[in-house]
């Protein structure tokens, strides 16, 4: 018998990197209820704003990304290597790479646009 629930092992470097937009990649691992994603960006790059239904915890682990949050954009904050930042559901975002970053993002429930690819925001 065939167990469904068995624990799947993955390693980052043995997945591929989807090319997004500019110097943004993507690898994403998802579960049941959640995702996870590592996302590559090269200084410079803007993330327009956007929001989603999905809770998101980003937690850099090289380099910095600076967020504005909200519809207006007018509460920043500047998230480093070793910081977290929690984004609850529905809270309109943006994001630049002040230096070549590095970022985890885990969602739950998963993102459906970045599992069919409708996620035009990062591909333009």
């Amino acid at each position: 018998m065939i167990d469904t629930n068995a624990p799947t092992h993955y390693r980052w470097d043995d997945l591929d990197a989807e090319p997004l937009k500019g110097t943004i990649t993507r690898r994403m691992i998802t579960g049941t209820s959640m995702m996870i994603a590592e996302v590559r960006l090269g200084k410079g790059e803007l993330v327009p704003q956007h929001s989603h239904h999905n809770e998101q915890i980003t937690y850099i682990t090289q380099g910095a990304l600076h967020f504005k949050l909200g519809a207006d954009g007018d509460r920043e904050v500047t998230v480093r290597a070793g910081e977290v930042l929690v984004i609850p559901p529905h809270l309109p975002h943006s994001a630049e790479a002040l230096e070549d970053t590095i970022d985890i993002d885990i969602f739950s429930p998963p993102r459906e646009d970045w599992l069919n690819g409708s996620d035009a925001y990062l591909r333009r």
